[in-house]
């Protein structure tokens, strides 16, 4: 890897972290990034989801040490984003994900509309401690978006905060929550990519120190600025999404 891939890759995990660790979506920017290094598709996965794991890491734990995570929950709804990550990895080898392109579409579309048309929601926190609904919900979720984020990934973390929000967290505890998860659906997914083979180290590892301050810088300043920053980003990442979903399907 010559030099001005190095600062290329750096600059690009930096950027791509810093939106990653309060709203999800970098793989908008680390993905077509590490696409231009000419690395194979699949390994182009194994190699984001290495590096994405030192994003959601430190991201989770800036949320946490702020207070901003409900660990309570959390802790029962991790090992179930881990196991649906590794479950969705391995469905990769066996089926091509490309079906859910349309579908994700769809349901990116209705996450936006219905958080603009929200006007109030998120802004303080109505969830009142774990109970059936949290548990169901909220277990529900962690496996099925984990399987996602291991077998397809885009938008997941705006999956993951929409159902946090819908438990009736703050944009920015659901933030923090959701961060956790993905961490957990992260780990999963390069575990079986490791097994697989499909992870260049290299330039993994080199995005994934540029992500950690991306992370750090992301995520306290969202927690600085609250709702008033959170809300307005998760929408316009959201609609990036779907720009960019349109854009596979139609091309």
């Amino acid at each position: 890897m010559d030099f001005s891939m190095l600062i290329f890759l750096l600059g690009a995990g930096f950027v791509a972290a810093f939106i990653d660790s309060v709203v999800g979506g970098g793989g908008l920017i680390s993905m077509p990034a590490l696409m231009m290094t000419g690395l194979p598709p699949g390994v182009v996965l194994g190699t984001n989801k290495l590096a994405s794991i030192c994003c959601s890491s430190t991201s989770s734990i800036s949320f946490l040490r702020s207070g901003k995570m409900d660990l309570g929950l959390v802790k029962y709804l991790f090992p179930l984003s881990l196991l649906g990550s590794i479950l969705g990895a391995y469905t990769v080898s066996l089926i091509s994900p490309s079906f859910l392109k349309p579908l994700v579409v769809v349901m990116l579309v209705m996450v936006a509309i219905y958080t603009m048309l929200k006007k109030d929601w998120g802004d303080v926190s109505t969830y009142q401690g774990i109970n059936k609904r949290a548990g169901i919900l909220g277990g529900c979720a962690a496996l099925l978006l984990g399987f996602y984020d291991g077998f397809f990934g885009p938008g997941a973390g705006s999956f993951l905060i929409f159902a946090f929000l819908m438990l009736g967290f703050d944009f920015v505890t659901a933030a923090g929550n959701a961060k956790a998860l993905n961490m957990a659906s992260n780990l999963g997914a390069v575990a079986t990519f490791l097994l697989a083979g499909s992870v260049n180290y290299l330039y993994g590892l080199s995005m994934g120190v540029a992500m950690i301050i991306g992370a750090i810088v992301g995520s306290r300043f969202a927690i600085a600025k609250g709702t008033s920053y959170v809300k307005p980003l998760f929408i316009a990442i959201t609609t990036l999404l779907i720009g960019k979903q349109l854009w596979d399907i139609l091309h």
